[in-house]
Parts: C-alpha cells; sequence; structure tokens
C-alpha cells in the first residue's frame, strides 16, 4: 500500500511538474533599451513558448559594455547593442556565434542588412531595428532654420539654456564631428582639440544630458530642443509636442539596434527561439508598430501602420548625408574618451 501511495504521489508530483509551462520550458533573460519593445509581443513570446521573459535596461551602448564588462556577462542571454557597439562586443570576445540552421527565420533578414561591415554574414546578431539620431525642435519657441546642427552645437538665443542632449558618447561625438567636417576616429590633434573646444563651448548653452528622457523633456517642455532618436521624436509629436525633427545639412547619424546572442549565455537554445521569433515580419513590424523605427526584416511593411510608414521622421530627404558611427581602435578611443570625460565633468 506505501508503495503503490508513492508510485501515485510519484506520478502526480511528474505531470504537475510537466504541464508547468515556466518550469518545462525555462527562462531568458534579455539586456535591452529602454522603451523599446512592446510588452504584447514579449507576452506572445511567453504564450507561444513558455519561456518566462525577464527584461532588464539600459540607456547607452556604452552603459551596455560597462555592465557586462564589470561581472553581468553570464548573467544575460542576448542583448540589444548598436552597430558599432556589435562590432567592439565581437573584437573584445564577448559574443556567441550560431549557425544559419539554428534559427529557421535567418532567411528573412533583408539583403542589405546581411552583410554588413559590424557583423559580415551576420554569425552573432540580427537586426532588430534601424533609424537615425539628429534632434528636434519646438516650434512654438523657435521658428527659424533647423536645417544645421549648430541649432545643438552654436544654438540661437531662442535656445540657449534649453536644450537636452544625449547621454551616449557615440552619439554626441559623431554629430559633433559632423558638424566640424571632421573624419571620426581622427588622431589628427588639431581636430581633436578642436571638437574638444567646440563641446566644451556648447556645454552651457544645454540644460540636460538625458538620453532615456529625451522624449519626455521635450513633452513636458523641459526642453525646447534635443538631440534624438528619429523614434522618440514621432512619439513626441504624437504625445502632443509641436516638434519637429531635422535632417541637418551636413549630416546625421544612421544606426542599426541588433540582437546579440551573448558568450555564456545561460539559456542560449531560449536565446535562440526568441531571436528567431523577431525575425517573424509580423513581429518584427509589432516593434517597429511601437518604436517607430524601421525593422531590417523582409514582408514586415505589410504590417506596418500608416502613420509609421508615413512619418516624416522614418523618411529622410533624398540625397541627405548620413554616416554611421564608427568603431576606433583602442589607442584611439582612449583619445575619445578623454574628450567625453572633460565634457561630462
Amino acid at each position: 500500500m506505501k508503495r503503490l501511495l508513492a508510485a501515485t504521489v510519484l506520478v502526480a508530483a511528474l505531470t504537475s511538474f510537466q504541464s508547468a509551462p515556466g518550469m518545462a520550458e525555462g527562462t531568458l533573460k534579455v539586456y535591452h533599451w529602454f522603451e523599446y519593445i512592446p510588452q504584447e509581443l514579449v507576452d506572445k513570446f511567453e504564450a507561444e513558448t513558455g519561456i518566462d521573459v525577464t527584461i532588464d535596461t539600459y540607456d547607452s551602448n556604452e552603459a551596455m559594455l560597462a555592465s557586462l564588462k564589470a561581472g553581468k556577462l553570464g548573467e544575460y542571454d542576448v542583448a540589444v547593442p548598436g552597430d558599432y557597439m556589435v562590432e567592439i562586443m565581437r573584437g573584445e570576445g564577448l559574443l556567441d556565434s550560431y549557425t544559419p540552421e539554428e534559427m529557421p527565420n535567418f532567411g528573412n533578414i533583408a539583403p542589405q542588412w546581411m552583410d554588413v561591415p559590424f557583423d559580415p554574414g551576420r554569425k552573432h546578431s540580427i537586426p532588430y531595428q534601424w533609424g537615425s539620431t539628429a534632434f528636434s525642435v519646438n516650434r512654438d519657441v523657435f521658428k527659424g532654420d533647423i536645417s544645421t546642427l549648430g541649432i545643438i552645437f552654436n544654438p540661437p538665443d531662442e535656445l540657449k539654456g534649453k536644450i537636452n542632449v544625449l547621454d551616449s558618447q557615440g552619439e554626441v561625438l559623431a554629430l559633433g564631428s559632423i558638424y566640424l567636417g571632421i573624419p571620426q576616429c581622427t588622431q589628427d590633434r588639431e581636430q581633436l582639440k578642436a571638437l574638444n573646444d567646440m563641446l566644451l563651448a556648447a556645454k552651457p548653452h544645454w540644460a540636460s544630458f538625458g538620453s532615456d528622457t529625451a522624449k519626455d523633456v521635450l513633452v513636458s517642455g523641459d526642453a525646447a530642443a534635443g538631440m534624438i532618436y528619429n523614434g522618440f521624436s514621432a512619439k513626441a509629436r504624437a504625445e502632443g509636442a509641436n516638434v519637429e525633427y531635422a535632417f541637418p545639412k551636413e549630416g546625421f547619424v544612421v544606426w542599426m539596434d541588433n540582437m546579440v546572442l551573448l558568450k555564456d549565455a545561460p539559456n542560449r537554445a531560449n536565446a535562440l527561439k526568441f531571436m528567431n521569433f523577431l525575425l517573424d515580419p509580423k513581429n518584427a513590424a509589432a516593434v517597429t508598430n511601437y518604436a517607430a523605427y524601421n525593422a531590417g526584416v523582409t514582408g514586415a511593411e505589410a504590417f506596418l501602420n500608416d502613420a509609421i510608414r508615413n512619418s516624416p521622421e522614418n523618411n529622410p530627404p533624398a540625397g541627405q548625408k548620413s554616416e554611421f558611427i564608427k568603431a576606433c581602435d583602442q589607442e584611439t578611443q582612449k583619445l575619445y574618451d578623454a574628450i567625453w570625460t572633460n565634457l561630462k565633468k
């Protein structure tokens, strides 16, 4: 009788264990940008797979890298770095690789985003979203010409003291270099001095550094202009701010965020399931409809909202200059780190 009872209890325990979807399928730990994936899409993935997803956030590529190198590597399964940061992480051995056979939707990656210089052949990453970084201006405050990066770096009187700048070394120094017409990753001491001097002269006219608050300060009126990602600007406009996103004549930053498979991912199989899920055109479009950027997935456009497809922030003028942020070699990067540290004092 005791043996029968024990067997009954064991069977019941095993049945209970097998029917609990979270326990059966495990977990996934995601390191992500703020306000960059709809919760409904995460819920959909959990419902389809039984995998419990936890998301922690960061506000810049540099903050994410510093956190991983300080001991978080091995805690997260995937992260979402920008293009130049993928190259840096790949060079420092922080990424795992996968094969196309491990990801059934691999063929959905749009051809122009397949053989990218920061991850040739897509061995470590998939495209997530792409867009631009420039600035937006409240047209109730300033009605003049906004076709130049001088709005940020040599602002008109109406905007002085009312400007938010991204708390992101990559974007700030890249846009500063574009404004001055000097190459990124230059080692020319005169050019570096000019960049440093220009930034220090501009800083007194800035009210704040903020990346995750870049939209909110424009909506609240705490800033009348701000360096911003194009999707954040579209969201600010949708929330009632009378802002216009600029495509400056000197040029702007274009970027692609990518989901990467991290080295020592504790849930590698689940990470690949999530990456594959995001390569489904309908799911990729759900991210775009939420974040207001562009997907790098073939077929996603068919599922986009008209407001997103036709937004001025997603449609720069033809022929406008743009640059990806460049990954400098380590010695050159130290020079740029010094400029950034000096600026943030």
